[in-house]
């Protein structure tokens, strides 16, 4: 039997990252993946769609310069096949890029199915290369620690059967055939506003459903606002507070019946459906009851010391999307608990994940970036709040761009900033300062004594947490 100091069983972004780290500290590890590594975010979901989005954005560009510029472009039509063929170059590249991280710092990456077959000792059953095509096994115990970063997979509603053709879900949306002329996306939160944008942009008839009385429920309620105003201007067809009844697939098309937040029913026929109702945890063929692990009734392995990430059983750590909230299910918060584990086996010093100092982004258009608390949550947590809320278009660089949007700012009354929300173009790209500021528990005076950039979106950022000091130039 094989013992190397850690083994990983799943090679996604939580999973691999711990590899990474662990070997980098001089630990032994095997990581064992039955697919390909990078996992759903490289493969079917983070990369392959932001490179679709960037695409889509293209597209968006073409009408603006013509619309509003005065540039006289036109779009021929999507070559969808080149379209494609760049994106996988991209995930490609990247795919390459992981493997050669892990080969570079030692780690043996094992390819097969694991079953955990004690507290730290793992079956992997692979394939072999024997004349008879005999599947290969190797038994491993690790001497220091498991890691559990197995992933989740797209929930899915009852009835709703997912083909890859007429019923999709966000892990095959993008490899569907061809481009819909109408898509019906269930679902509004951040995987399906992404993918409602991507397909309005590129010509499709959009219909989004989200059974929450707003989209993007779990944000801010003015992020909600302003990201539906954003969606409608663009003609997404924008309907919350409406329940899937049923729906059949047709010979060219899909029919559903919601019914509304008016208590009306509504049948809705699109020549696609997709469904982004959220991730669940992936443990099929694991065999957690054999390390003395069991799961909650959401299918989620639950730490016992959130500071180490941790099992009831000592030495079995989580990773990723196998973990219940307040992890948050996002390749990044997977990195930062991938260093954590890493370090606690080697025995070093490392801080918990500030789940709260995470951001989370929605890459439609417009965009949505926040951390930290909403309003409402402040609130809910007994806070004495203050806010303020600044127009981008207060600011000539998002007069420029034309598209909207507002920086909210979430603090507590005479104290430090709980947490800050952006909607509109770049966003994603504007939240890094924000993350600083909400970990670092600033207060707004200490964010005011900065200077940003003129002209520049990030000015607003800046400009919101002068109002807040009392020093506002142009709040309008």
């Amino acid at each position: 039997m094989d013992s190397p100091d850690v083994i990983v069983i799943g090679g996604g972004t939580g999973g691999y990252s711990t590899a990474l780290r662990a070997a980098a500290l001089g630990l032994k590890v095997v990581l064992v993946e039955r697919d390909k590594v990078g996992g759903t975010c490289l493969h079917r979901g983070c990369i392959p769609s932001k490179a679709m989005l960037h695409a889509a954005e293209l597209v968006d560009g073409i009408a603006e310069a013509r619309e509003r510029w005065g540039v006289k472009a036109t779009l021929d039509a999507v070559d969808w096949s080149a379209l494609v063929a760049t994106r996988d170059d991209i995930v490609a590249r990247n795919h390459r890029g992981v493997q050669a991280h892990l080969a570079h710092a030692g780690v043996r990456v094992i390819a097969g199915s694991a079953r955990l077959t004690g507290p730290r000792s793992v079956r992997v059953t692979g394939p072999g290369a024997g004349a008879q095509g005999e599947r290969s096994m190797h038994d491993l115990s690790a001497r220091r620690g498991l890691v559990l970063a197995t992933g989740s997979r797209p929930r899915t509603l009852p009835g709703l059967t997912p083909d890859g053709r007429r019923v999709v879900t966000s892990d095959d949306a993008l490899f569907a055939p061809g481009l819909p002329e109408s898509v019906l996306v269930l679902g509004g939160g951040a995987i399906g506003v992404e993918y409602a944008s991507f397909h309005r942009s590129l010509g499709a008839e959009v219909t989004l459903v989200e059974a929450a009385d707003r989209i993007v429920p779990l944000e801010d309620a003015d992020v909600s606002r302003h990201l539906t105003r954003g969606l409608k201007k663009r003609g997404i067809d924008v309907r919350a507070g409406a329940r899937l009844l049923d729906a059949e697939v047709l010979r060219d098309g899909v029919r559903a019946r919601v019914r509304t937040a008016r208590g009306e029913t509504l049948t809705l026929e699109a020549e696609r459906l997709l469904v982004a109702v959220g991730r669940a945890p992936v443990t099929d063929g694991l065999d957690v009851a054999a390390a003395g692990l069991t799961t909650d009734a959401r299918g989620f392995v639950v730490p016992a010391d959130w500071d180490r990430l941790e099992t009831a059983v000592p030495g079995v750590h989580v990773v990723g999307d196998l973990l219940p909230p307040p992890s948050l299910g996002l390749a990044h918060a997977s990195f930062a608990e991938g260093l954590l584990v890493a370090e606690t086996l080697a025995g070093l010093p490392s801080a918990p994940v500030d789940y709260a100092a995470v951001p989370r982004v929605a890459y439609s258009s417009p965009q949505t970036a926040a951390v930290g608390l909403s309003e409402a949550e402040a609130r809910a947590r007994g806070y004495e709040v203050e806010t303020n809320t600044m127009p981008l278009t207060a600011v000539a660089k998002g007069m420029v761009h034309g598209q909207g949007g507002m920086v909210k700012v979430v603090t507590e009354s005479a104290g430090r900033v709980l947490g800050v929300h952006l909607v509109g173009p770049h966003v994603s790209e504007m939240i890094a300062q924000s993350q600083l500021i909400v970990g670092w528990e600033a207060e707004p005076s200490d964010v005011a004594r900065h200077i940003h950039p003129h002209p520049t979106l990030s000015e607003a950022v800046g400009e919101a947490f002068l109002t807040l000091a009392g020093r506002g130039l142009h709040q309008q």
